[in-house]
């Protein structure tokens, strides 16, 4: 491994691209921050603190999403896999790190300082890593000055929203208009001329953090196991823990379909798909949190009602079936197998309403699953169709 390599730009169609230990590594600090959110959303509606800790959430995950896909993408088009990569990402790894470490603030007296300078040295990373490329990548110099010049400015405003400190209400408008600056800088850039990044590396890149995102539901049921086995077992809690193994198999499954997930390389294809994904992930994550608060209301440890539980994962489980419909389904199927998801996605809204519940959205999930399969194999594919001709 040298210390420095020319960056040349990847082969977009290089055969047999895969995730490097390094991009597993970057993913391990994801897997922290990821926990952190959703535990400081689990506490905040536990609390009966909903809407407040709903849009935390939302902050704290826009940041943590953000600058892992900024990473993800720029390393499909530019790994070159020398030294000087690895300390740049490793400087990056170490302002995720922070960020993780200053959720617990954000969540407690919306306190960003730690979670904004941690940020902002993942970012300053990425500039540095846009530099670079620039400097040996002529045939798209303009394209990676945009995407530097641009992170670089919207870093500026984060800095100096942290000087001001806005009060909570100007905070979350002074956020809104940051995060709309930072999803605008790909679109900019990328019009200039498009970065070389392989499809099928985005898409097993994507899939690997939908199953970190998903695991958080896997230790809740850990948690639910735990708690049973304790002085005060309650059947409640082993339901809890196999309502949760079953709805994460069902979004597994329904995630790692047949189906290609990004079946064209242009821009507007891959900005809904890579953009969409963050509905995914949150969602995900709020599911694993939902079946925690769930745990604790049946520990008799939070201040809300049963019901505010089961929608605590019924509406998550919805948010995620919509969200694979439209990175996905929506431009897979022609027929009927198109609106399975949308379908699915209200019935999982109308469960808790009925006696069934918890266990009624997990068999609910498993319904979708093999209805959309048989209604799959019955129509071809757009792939499909376009492979035929």
């Amino acid at each position: 491994m040298p210390l420095l390599r020319p960056i040349s730009p990847r082969d977009p169609h290089e055969p047999g691209r895969v995730a490097t230990a390094l991009e597993l590594l970057f993913d391990l600090v994801s897997v922290i921050a990821i926990a952190a959110a959703a535990a400081g959303l689990h506490h905040a509606i536990s609390a009966d603190h909903i809407a407040e800790g709903i849009i935390r959430f939302a902050i704290a995950f826009f940041a943590i999403w953000w600058a892992w896909m900024n990473y993800t993408w720029y390393a499909s088009a530019y790994d070159n896999g020398d030294a000087l990569l690895r300390l740049f990402t490793m400087t990056i790894m170490a302002g995720a790190l922070g960020m993780a470490a200053g959720i617990g603030f954000l969540f407690e007296a919306l306190d960003v300082t730690l979670v904004v300078l941690g940020y902002v040295l993942m970012r300053v990373g990425m500039v540095a890593l846009w530099l670079r490329a620039s400097l040996h990548d002529k045939d798209r110099r303009q394209t990676c000055l945009r995407y530097a010049a641009g992170i670089a400015m919207v870093q500026i405003y984060w800095l100096i929203m942290l000087l001001l400190r806005p009060a909570s209400h100007a905070f979350y408008f002074v956020f809104i208009i940051g995060m709309a600056a930072e999803l605008l800088v790909p679109v900019w850039a990328e019009k200039q001329q498009a970065t070389p990044w392989h499809r099928h590396h985005m898409i097993e890149r994507y899939g690997l953090l939908n199953i970190i995102v998903l695991g958080e539901a896997l230790l809740a049921a850990s948690h639910a196991l735990h708690s049973a086995a304790g002085e005060h077992f309650h059947i409640a809690l082993v339901h809890i823990a196999l309502s949760a193994l079953v709805v994460t198999f069902a979004l597994w499954w329904l995630y790692f379909s047949d189906e290609e997930h990004l079946e064209s390389s242009e821009l507007p294809r891959a900005l809904t798909w890579g953009y969409g994904h963050i509905l995914i992930y949150a969602s995900g994550a709020a599911v694993g949190a939902g079946f925690a608060i769930l745990v604790d209301i049946i520990d008799e440890h939070a201040k809300v009602p049963l019901i505010v539980g089961d929608y605590a994962v019924a509406i998550p489980v919805a948010l995620y079936l919509f969200g694979l419909w439209f990175v996905r389904d929506r431009f897979c199927f022609r027929g009927s197998a198109r609106h399975v998801l949308p379908v699915f996605a209200v019935l999982v809204l109308l469960v808790p309403m009925t006696p069934l519940a918890l266990e009624g959205i997990a068999a609910t999930l498993v319904l979708c699953v093999i209805v959309r399969r048989l209604m799959a194999a019955r129509e071809p594919s757009r792939q499909s169709q376009v492979g035929e001709h």
